[in-house]
């Protein structure tokens, strides 16, 4: 079913989920006072823990006499589950241990697969020069936790696909441990045919106002983007608006106004979400890498609806921020979320 208008079951998914987030996000904004601006405003907010039931009687709580004949144990209070975070990051060592937590800590997959959702996994798989220790492709376990969680929430389908430039897509696949990962829990491997390539127009975009796109990326009930944050010579880092660039034909066009074009992109295809792997990413002679002194252990990874937070924060592993990168930028000011990620809820968790 390729998506046309009128709107696509996903596009008004992708409308619904996008309003929800922006009610979540307003909701979780500090509240403004008359106080002076004293506060740095950098700084990432902790999440905020409710006030205790008597914080608002005064420092005595009112005392309440107990009936002789009234049971003195009490019921203990319900415990709420935690309001779902904008943005999770999960640092441990074990890659699906945290993938998990990641997902858990958004609201679980069930908040994002439907039973019988067609669902598309979009990892970096761009070359097949080198296995998944050089950190120039998504980790395996990350990509297969999450085809793993996609079908126990009930997706009758979930497909793994991208577009390498270096080798045929089968020998990347397999080369980067992908397809083993993937076809173990139950996923499947696709190799996107250039035949296939669809026209799509870009209504928001700014400097590309048409490209040829993959259309299963285009119809797919649920679309998880999950880039390798790494560095790269053109772009500076691969995040998750750069790894969108493997949904396209024509790549040498996208260079002529790189971060611009990256962002109008990113306005098109709009995951439902990004999810960055950063167990290992790749500091240096990105994309392709192939020094494993390049690489560096972080053991963490970032999930988010909104892609524009993610890659903000992702890009602090690097000693960087958002405004270093300009598809991030520019991204914001498509309106496609936000660099400040002190306004959000931000929830890091770390696993032993």
């Amino acid at each position: 079913m390729k998506r046309r208008p009128p709107i696509s079951r996903r596009t008004f998914l992708k409308l619904t989920v996008t309003a929800a987030a922006a009610t979540a996000l307003a909701s979780c904004a500090p509240q403004k006072t008359s106080a002076p601006a004293t506060s740095t405003a950098n700084s990432i907010s902790p999440t905020l823990i409710p006030p205790s039931p008597t914080s608002s009687l005064g420092n005595a709580p009112t005392q309440i006499e107990a009936s002789p004949t009234e049971n003195a144990t009490s019921t203990p209070a319900p415990t709420s589950t935690p309001a779902p975070a904008y943005l999770a990051v999960v640092h441990g060592p074990d890659p699906a241990a945290i993938t998990r937590a990641a997902i858990e800590a958004l609201g679980g997959m069930a908040s994002f697969v439907s039973p019988g959702y067609d669902v598309v996994i979009k990892p970096n798989i761009c070359t097949d020069y080198n296995p998944p220790e050089y950190a120039s492709t998504t980790n395996p376990t990350v990509v297969a936790t999450l085809v793993s969680l996609c079908l126990e929430a009930g997706a009758s389908r979930v497909r793994v696909m991208d577009s390498p430039f270096g080798g045929t897509a089968k020998s990347a696949y397999e080369i980067s441990g992908i397809k083993d990962a993937v076809e173990a829990v139950g996923g499947e491997m696709h190799v996107m045919s250039y035949t296939k390539y669809i026209k799509a127009d870009i209504p928001l975009g700014k400097s590309m106002r048409q490209t040829r796109v993959y259309p299963d990326i285009l119809d797919a009930d649920l679309l998880i983007n999950v880039p390798i944050a790494k560095h790269h010579s053109s772009s500076r880092l691969t995040l998750g608006c750069k790894n969108l660039m493997g949904t396209v034909m024509d790549r040498n066009m996208m260079h002529a106004d790189l971060h611009q074009r990256i962002a109008d992109l990113t306005s098109l295809i709009q995951p439902d979400l990004t999810f960055v792997d950063a167990v290992r990413i790749l500091m240096k002679h990105g994309p392709t890498g192939g020094d494993l002194a390049d690489v560096k252990q972080t053991d963490t990874v970032i999930a988010s609806r909104d892609i524009v937070a993610a890659d903000a924060y992702t890009t602090t592993l690097f000693g960087l921020t958002a405004a270093d990168i300009g598809y991030i930028m520019a991204s914001e000011e498509l309106g496609l979320g936000t660099t400040n990620l002190a306004s959000i809820d931000l929830r890091e968790i770390t696993l032993g």
